[in-house]
């Protein structure tokens, strides 16, 4: 049984090594880390033609005008709800100074499955930024209650709002109809049309992000009518950008923590990630959360690298989730073949893999599928994004076969597989099973 003393004696030292770990951290600022932060204009790069859009925008908030609706598109990562967000704290400082009360109204629409719920979200933050209780059940009423007592918020708190949907193409509703109307043209109509036909107020303008460039050939006719939005193009960041974010965002460090290399590094990967900014700002931190982890006194590339790794591993396990087991072995038995090969192998054929497979299910003694089991498998992960395909012949009378590369390290996609479907028969058996695959390419390329 534990004492007074002991507990005393245990708490210092939980209290202690949380204060070693804080003094002793590579960090000095990490919120500036954190892709959702609303940062300062100066750290804004490569967007002064969208950061020019929005403001030219919403200036007539300012003037006690309406601003137009806006529809903000372009890949994931590339700034849309950075900028908005920036552009709109700028706005509400000027607005309040000015006396006209201001409100942004912001859901995310990735987790929202109704146009039900969407509004009653709606209701939850409108109320939230006019800081008075919502004062309407989530359940039992209609979703029309539920809509006027958002304008009612709209219209006794502020005299000017913006309403972000983020991610605003993922809030399809129940259709169960593929000709049924989604839920986010229903809400657009409305929310656009809510000043016209007098429902509220004050002046309301909406802002629709999404990723999807053909977003507004999906609206219903009424709705695109009233939404009418002003576009502002978000394209790829290219690896120059990706660098200057990073660079911007430094101070998040201590000084003389980042060995060399280290942004260049983090941006480069997530280049290849197509431009995503999120990520080498995610990259940029897990590499320090490593450093840490590790009681190190510098963030190092190697710290870089195994962030990525882990960062492959995460996306390939959730991915992964939906697969089988025969197309787990299949995706393993490919990605076996350049961890293994003595030849520095671009792509696996497919030839080659397949016979892995082949080996690989019969040392664990599971269901040996077709080679087209295996061809069909193999597709499907293509259309995971874990491997692209290539269709290579290999001379006159010799036949077509496929070759996969694999999007990320295949190394981390093996294993994470291992570990996902605990092969401790491939433990076990490594130096066989490298001498197998070898042997596979060896036999395969003995003709070239």
């Amino acid at each position: 049984m534990t004492d007074g003393n002991d507990q005393q004696s245990l708490s210092q030292s939980i209290k202690g090594r949380l204060q070693e770990g804080v003094q002793n951290s590579v960090f000095r600022e990490k919120a500036l880390l954190d892709p959702d932060t609303v940062i300062d204009e100066d750290r804004i790069v490569g967007r002064d033609q969208q950061l020019d859009d929005i403001i030219t925008y919403l200036r007539p908030i300012l003037q006690s005008n309406r601003p137009p609706n806006m529809l903000l598109y372009g890949p994931s990562g590339t700034g849309k709800s950075l900028i908005i967000n920036a552009v709109c704290e700028q706005v509400s400082d000027l607005a309040t100074a000015q006396d006209i009360r201001f409100g942004v109204v912001q859901i995310n629409c990735q987790t929202i499955k109704s146009h039900d719920r969407a509004v009653y979200r709606l209701v939850e933050n409108a109320a939230a930024e006019a800081g008075v209780a919502a004062e309407i059940p989530e359940s039992g009423i209609s979703t029309d209650q539920k809509l006027r007592r958002f304008y009612e918020l709209l219209s006794e708190y502020f005299d000017s709002v913006i309403i972000i949907l983020d991610e605003v193409d993922l809030l399809v509703g129940r259709q169960r109809d593929p000709n049924d109307e989604p839920a986010y043209s229903k809400l657009l109509y409305q929310l656009s049309r809510a000043s016209q036909l007098g429902r509220i107020e004050g002046d309301i303008s909406v802002a629709a992000l999404t990723n999807d460039p053909r977003f507004m050939e999906n609206l219903d006719g009424r709705a695109e009518s009233s939404f009418n939005p002003q576009d502002v193009v978000f394209p790829d960041y290219d690896a120059n950008q990706l660098q200057a974010i990073l660079d911007r965002r430094r101070d998040a460090y201590r000084d003389d923590v980042l060995a060399d290399g280290i942004i260049p590094l983090s941006s480069a990967f997530a280049a290849q990630d197509h431009g995503d900014a999120r990520k080498a700002i995610d990259l940029f931190r897990k590499a320090g959360e490593l450093a840490d982890r590790q009681g190190e006194e510098s963030v190092r590339e190697e710290h870089v690298r195994d962030a990525q790794k882990e960062a492959e591993r995460d996306r390939t396990l959730t991915q992964m989730q939906g697969l089988s087991t025969q197309k787990k072995l299949s995706l393993y038995a490919t990605a076996i073949v350049p961890v293994y090969s003595n030849r520095n192998l671009n792509a696996v054929p497919s030839t080659v893999a397949f016979r892995v497979y082949q080996y690989i299910a019969d040392l664990l003694d599971a269901d040996q599928k077709s080679r087209d089991s295996y061809l069909r498998y193999m597709t499907e992960a293509e259309t995971y994004n874990f491997v692209t395909s290539e269709k290579r012949g290999r001379g006159y009378g010799s036949g077509v076969h496929k070759e996969y590369t694999f999007v990320d390290d295949p190394s981390v996609v093996a294993e994470t597989l291992q570990e996902d479907i605990r092969l401790e028969e491939i433990e076990n058996n490594e130096e066989l099973i490298e001498s197998v695959v070898n042997a596979q390419i060896n036999d395969f390329f003995e003709g070239d």
